[in-house]
């Protein structure tokens, strides 16, 4: 027969194996979380660090042989680089799809993509562009649809805007840091607005990602009564982007990032 003290003397003996269990095991929990919090981290600072380097491309033929004989200077300051650099396209032609809208009758589908296409034209004299049938075949998609509202800086109130042109970031099959566009156009765009909303928004696309402050350019940061027509100081503007330092086009591990530019 066991006597109290010996009881007692058991009791403890369990709680301190039970305490000594409860600690080692919450010991391993934690061990292994650090291990997994420490493998997450890592893998973050692998897909920072896999992106290529910033390098330029060699200028595409077509602005090579561009000479302004105006010198009618450019806006190059008002160009901002993203993350990867500027928006430089390397590899020709680009790719451009117009989507075939069903409007309310078959002549103004017609005319939308006739008016499109013709302000896609105009900037094919200065980058090498192609249309493609399919939108996954596509760098740059335009479509007919109404951009979401924004907010205005500073305000909570929404308001409605005419154009939305955004991009996105991904690794090609050959392992190079691609990017592509997508263009909202509004429905309610028609004839000459709709002209200079596709001029406008398609030079954002081609590498432009900032706004002229001279309403005879075609990247005036607001829509104007007469559009102007692409000007030399628009081309200038181009050409010099595309002699900028950039990562796209270039080998890289995993890389992912978007952003919008909004008119």
């Amino acid at each position: 027969m066991s006597t109290p003290k010996s009881t007692i003397r058991t009791t403890i003996t369990k709680t301190v194996v039970l305490q000594r269990l409860i600690v080692s095991l919450a010991l391993a929990i934690g061990t292994a979380l650090l291990i997994i919090l420490t493998s997450f981290q890592s893998s973050a600072i692998l897909v920072t660090s896999a992106s290529p380097p910033l390098k330029p491309h060699p200028l595409p033929p077509t602005l090579t042989q561009w000479q302004d004989s105006t010198n009618s200077g450019d806006y190059f300051s008002q160009v901002s680089p993203t993350q990867v650099g500027y928006l430089v396209w390397s590899q020709f032609p680009i790719r451009v799809y117009v989507e075939s809208t069903q409007a309310v009758n078959s002549k103004q589908a017609e005319d939308w993509v006739k008016t499109v296409s013709q302000a896609v034209q105009e900037w094919s004299v200065y980058l090498p562009l192609a249309i493609v049938e399919q939108p996954k075949d596509a760098d740059i998609t335009i479509v007919r649809k109404t951009p979401p509202l924004q907010t205005s800086p500073g305000s909570k109130i929404l308001r409605a805007r005419s154009a939305q042109t955004t991009y996105e970031m991904y690794v090609s099959k050959n392992n190079l840091l691609s990017h592509r566009f997508r263009i909202l156009l509004s429905p309610s765009q028609t004839g000459q607005y709709l002209l200079a909303a596709t001029r406008h928004e398609f030079g954002h696309a081609l590498g432009i990602w900032g706004h002229s402050p001279l309403p005879s350019d075609a990247l005036y940061f607001s829509q104007v009564r007469n559009s102007p027509p692409i000007s030399a100081r628009d081309v200038n503007t181009l050409k010099l982007v595309y002699e900028q330092p950039t990562s796209l086009g270039w080998s890289v591990g995993t890389f992912s990032v978007k952003n919008s530019h909004e008119t």
